[in-house]
């Protein structure tokens, strides 16, 4: 793992973090084919991901970045969809944030529930100004919280690279 500064604040195990947020999907989240927008799925996962990032800072946060967003399955109208997060990873101002989003289908309610999304999210601890501020460490938990905690790890530098190297082929 990588060291975290010295912050006034200790770590801050990844269980702290966690938020479920749960929706019943209606008409007015509809596409033009007939299954819930996209666009409804991805604030559903912001809204998620903020709380999550929100708690683990203890003040407010804001999105910064949306490193991947995978829709696996169509929503439909009447499905309950849940959405669970929790801060896999954590620097001196930002983190980030895991979600998956699970449906249990209106029409058949003995199944079991289907992952229909996944994103990774990063976010900014900022101060009243707007000013972005130190947030806690993540201490990982279990194993699961430990290859999260390497794999955004991994999406971090993948970010950071990229950027680089757009600013270095627009020469500046």
């Amino acid at each position: 793992m990588t060291e975290h500064p010295a912050t006034a604040s200790p770590g801050r195990p990844t269980a702290y973090s966690r938020v479920t947020l749960s929706k019943i999907m209606t008409a007015v989240d509809v596409n033009l084919y007939g299954t819930v927008h996209g666009g409804v799925l991805m604030k559903f996962v912001d809204d998620v991901a903020a709380a999550a990032a929100a708690r683990h800072s203890g003040g407010t946060a804001v999105t910064a970045a949306i490193d991947e967003i995978v829709f696996s399955e169509a929503v439909r109208v009447g499905d309950l969809v849940h959405a669970y997060a929790q801060v896999n990873w954590a620097g001196q101002t930002s983190m980030e944030v895991g979600v998956r989003v699970t449906a249990e289908r209106w029409d058949s309610a003995e199944g079991d529930p289907v992952r229909v999304a996944t994103a990774y999210l990063a976010f900014v601890g900022v101060d009243v100004g707007g000013s972005p501020r130190m947030v806690p460490p993540v201490v990982p938990e279990s194993a699961g919280d430990q290859r999260r905690y390497r794999e955004a790890e991994i999406r971090r530098a993948h970010r950071l690279a990229r950027r680089r190297a757009i600013q270095a082929h627009r020469g500046g």
